[in-house]
């Protein structure tokens, strides 16, 4: 459970624009502005009481929901790590790909298309259930990226996209990673920025009785990948 406090949130931001100007990126009339914002904000009686709590709810039971729409347009991530993803992997030939943490398939189809074997693994029935449709000639199986499904060193390439933000610890997804890959195969990962993390892009969903949600999600610094990555040779 959180409490969201959307004065608590602006102060934050606040925060971090006046000490981005502390350290010189800004100077005085701009940290002036910033602090008069600052007061306005507190003397503002509709933001007194609009907090809210906030139910973090794991991803099997919050892609549960948010399956539904998923796809839908408007998810500003996948313009990110879309073109990234696939400028890594479209020169690799051809061979056994992961597709880990698939949700509904954007990648494995990508990667059957470009000739792949897929394989592919999520921990929610009914985003596998929208991925089997979309991308018939892929496996998609059921399972924890901790505790993978697939044999050891039986593949060439493993792919994960936005998914990692939502395990607490790199180290054991990490270490599976490493036990599936082939000698010489390739990880390719691309995941929510901790900034962003920090700021509160975190997905926000409707529980039962119009409950407010957001899937439970980690702030990794790219030295944490760095780190368990090099923890288990890869």
């Amino acid at each position: 459970m959180s409490y969201e406090h959307p004065l608590g949130y602006v102060l934050g931001l606040e925060g971090i624009a006046l000490l981005r100007g502390f350290i010189g990126e800004y100077g005085k009339e701009f940290t002036e502005a910033r602090i008069a914002e600052v007061r306005r904000l507190l003397a503002d009686d509709s933001l007194a009481d609009a907090a809210v709590e906030v139910h973090r709810t794991d991803t099997v039971a919050g892609y549960r929901i948010w399956s539904e729409t998923y796809d839908q347009p408007g998810n500003a991530a996948f313009a990110i790590d879309e073109p990234e993803v696939r400028r890594m992997i479209e020169t690799l030939p051809p061979g056994v790909a992961l597709d880990a943490g698939c949700g509904t398939g954007r990648y494995s189809r990508w990667l059957v298309e470009h000739g792949h074997q897929v394989i592919a693994v999520d921990s929610s029935p009914e985003m596998l259930a929208r991925a089997r449709a979309s991308v018939p000639r892929g496996e998609f199986l059921l399972g924890d990226l901790r505790r993978l499904p697939v044999l050891e060193s039986s593949v060439d390439l493993v792919v994960c996209g936005l998914s990692l933000t939502h395990v607490p610890e790199l180290a054991p997804v990490m270490a599976e990673f490493a036990r599936v890959l082939r000698p010489g195969g390739q990880l390719v990962i691309a995941d929510v920025h901790p900034e962003a993390v920090l700021r509160g892009s975190i997905p926000s969903l409707r529980g039962p009785g119009d409950r407010p949600e957001r899937l439970a999600s980690y702030r990794h610094q790219v030295g944490d990948y760095l780190r368990a990555g090099l923890m288990h040779n890869l």
